[in-house]
């Protein structure tokens, strides 16, 4: 296996650069000095989902490494499409690992070094080998790491072990489930098989991204008791038409009021009322709640349904831009961005790094499972929680150590997608 150990990274190099101007060290400060000089004028393209594609992060990129960072945020459908066929568009793809899957074999995105992030040797196991803990099991779909890895700078087939070259470096990932209003449903919901529940009939929804809504139909129809899959995250073309014929069914009862594509829509349907049981995302549970509204992200019996994401460079990317890239994905596993985005619910792939950008009650609550000592905030400053309140599904480990499965990308994915889109038009 390649040397993992990490290096210093730019920044590092740079101040001490700063500490040091004589004739002597001219040459060798020569490269660092142009990198400071021109690291200004360089503009690095990154697009995503609008769940970390945030005007926040782009300024703050600005303030601490001078360069620009232009973000546009899209749908994962569209994500997926961008990546696969427009490579001269971007020169950071901040995508999730199926997304990947998808993505890797068109040959848009290079291999990257592991030796150039500072921070990969605390990055969390679920990205390094799979597991959450040693006594862990893995859980079924595309689990991250599964894809993260290729045998060398110009692989091209994924490796199941660790070997010094990423698809993708890991950010972000969390434990979804059923969001709910417990106030217009007045009872306990603890089970998957709730959101097929004819008591609610036309309040229902459910994400229309295929790769991530058949995982949570697999969860209701095994819940249901209505199919064993052999493995979820591989479906057999039977199991896939199962599937898609119970919810087809429970579609033209009238089970559904809408489906819905980015955080916005579902943040809409919840807080309105018109829905009162649906798939969500942790921010929009944040977002209803910063507006008043009762909204909780249910812990099941069945367990979660999970997702990674993380930061691909684009193959065409050289020079100092490819320099810009790296130093930005250290910076980005340096605290702030995990801080930030863990104040909606997300975990940061170096936890250790983001509790040096919370207070000690945030990091209870949002990690550890601690009721809140005093008012929680989401990263704009909108009141959340108030004193005592606990985090639904409790701490990191309850929750993550809960993953059923990870959302999946199967072989007879072309099969998939087209029973999906027939259920949706139907």
């Amino acid at each position: 296996m390649k040397d993992i150990t990490p290096k210093l990274s730019r920044r590092s190099v740079l101040k001490g650069a700063a500490a040091t101007v004589t004739a002597a060290g001219a040459s060798t400060l020569g490269a660092p000095m142009i990198w400071a000089q021109n690291i200004k004028d360089v503009t690095l393209r990154q697009f995503g989902t609008g769940v970390s594609n945030l005007n926040e992060v782009g300024q703050k990129v600005k303030e601490d490494l001078g360069f620009t960072l232009e973000m546009t945020a899209l749908d994962s459908d569209a994500v997926t499409q961008r990546a696969a066929t427009q490579p001269d568009s971007f020169d950071i793809a901040d995508i999730e690992y199926w997304i990947c899957k998808k993505v890797w074999p068109t040959g848009n995105l290079q291999a990257m070094d592991v030796n150039k992030i500072k921070n990969y040797d605390k990055i969390v196991g679920i990205f390094r080998d799979g597991k959450l803990t040693p006594e862990s099991t893995i859980a079924q779909g595309t689990a991250p790491h599964s894809v993260g890895f290729v045998d060398g700078v110009d692989g091209k087939e994924f490796v199941a072990e660790e070997s010094g070259w990423m698809t993708l470096i890991p950010t972000i990932y969390n434990a979804d489930t059923l969001g709910i209003r417990p106030d217009l449903i007045g009872r306990e919901i603890n089970t998957w098989a709730e959101l097929l529940n004819p008591e609610f009939a036309g309040k229902a929804s459910i994400l229309d991204i295929s790769s991530i809504g058949i995982m949570d139909a697999a969860m209701v129809c095994e819940a249901m008791g209505e199919i064993a899959y052999g493995d979820k995250g591989n479906m057999t073309k039977e199991e896939i038409d199962k599937t898609m014929a119970i919810f087809t069914e429970a579609k033209k009862a009238g089970q559904f009021r809408a489906f819905w594509k980015t955080f916005d829509e579902s943040v809409n349907l919840m807080a309105s009322g018109e829905v009162v049981i649906q798939s969500m995302w942790s921010p929009a549970i944040t977002a209803v709640r910063s507006q008043g509204i009762p909204c909780v992200y249910q812990p099941l019996k069945e367990g979660y349904r999970s997702w990674g994401g993380g930061i691909g460079l684009s193959k065409s990317l050289t020079g100092l831009e490819l320099d810009a890239a790296y130093e930005y994905i250290n910076w980005y596993l340096d605290g702030w961005v995990g801080g930030f985005l863990m104040r909606q619910g997300y975990y940061s792939a170096v936890p250790e790094t983001s509790k040096n950008h919370m207070s000690e009650d945030e990091w209870g609550f949002w990690f550890e499972g601690k009721p809140a000592e005093g008012d929680i905030t989401n990263p704009f400053g909108k009141v959340m929680e108030k004193a005592g309140a606990v985090r639904d599904g409790g701490s990191f480990y309850d929750r993550m150590g809960a993953v059923a499965c990870w959302n999946a990308v199967m072989d007879e994915n072309q099969h998939m997608v087209r029973k999906w889109n027939e259920f949706i038009a139907a």
